[in-house]
């Protein structure tokens, strides 16, 4: 008889070497399904996402709220006389908001008023209390912008030295908020609104133009703003 011969460990050494081979072929091959599963999955949500938006925008058609400026009325609008490159302003403007939509409401959570020349801020900002706009409403509000002996920029001071020989100034009104869109219960996110309104005004009180308020002009302007959101 043969002596048992002692168990070959090298071969035992390949055949558990192809083994874990498999079972690490195996368990990539498992994390490779459930990654396309799990991808395919996210292409389906965003897919159906994407469709529900659609959807309910093409049912709302959303439309941005409209803005007129109505009129100004100019308490102060002058230019220093000895240093032509300094202006105040003391303006009322009266706004006019209209909400287009039928069932989209607007909170208008934040409002800043102020006065612009030339890209440059000649008045302060002021503040309109917040409020929301239902459907087809119409808001209308009467801020005072003003700003004291405010420097004009140098590369500005040519232009306000000709619109002070013309007599008249263009000034953009600005409007910067923050709104909410609301569908019946759903509220959205914020969103900023910018809202530009240009207007030509006289330098200066003149009794031979305008509608006189007291110690004030008030001009009618009925100029259509831009909004952009």
């Amino acid at each position: 008889m043969k002596p048992p011969q002692p168990p070959n460990k090298s071969s035992n050494l390949a055949a558990a070497g192809s083994m874990s081979g498999k079972e690490c072929s195996s368990h990539k091959g498992k994390w490779r399904k459930r990654i396309l599963r799990w991808f395919s999955w996210l292409l389906i949500f965003n897919f159906i996402v994407l469709i529900i938006i659609l959807l309910v925008y093409a049912i709302l058609q959303p439309k941005k709220p409209r803005f007129i400026l109505q009129d100004a009325t100019i308490f102060n609008l002058t230019v220093s006389a000895a240093t032509p490159n300094i202006i105040s302003t003391t303006i009322q403007v009266t706004i006019n908001s209209r909400n287009p939509n039928d069932k989209i409401g607007v909170y208008y959570d934040k409002m800043d008023v102020y006065a612009t020349y030339h890209h440059q801020q000649i008045t302060y900002f002021t503040a309109i209390p917040p409020v929301y706009q239902g459907h087809k409403d119409v808001n209308i509000w009467s801020p005072f912008v003003y700003g004291e002996n405010v420097p004009v920029a140098p590369f500005n001071g040519l232009a306000l030295s000709q619109d002070q020989t013309n007599g008249v100034i263009q000034v953009v009104f600005k409007i910067d908020s923050r709104v909410k869109w609301k569908v019946g219960s759903f509220v959205s996110g914020r969103y900023h609104l910018h809202v530009s309104c240009p207007a030509y005004v006289p330098l200066g009180n003149n009794q031979n133009t305008g509608i006189w308020i007291g110690n004030a002009v008030k001009y009618q302007l009925s100029q259509s703003c831009s909004v952009s959101i």
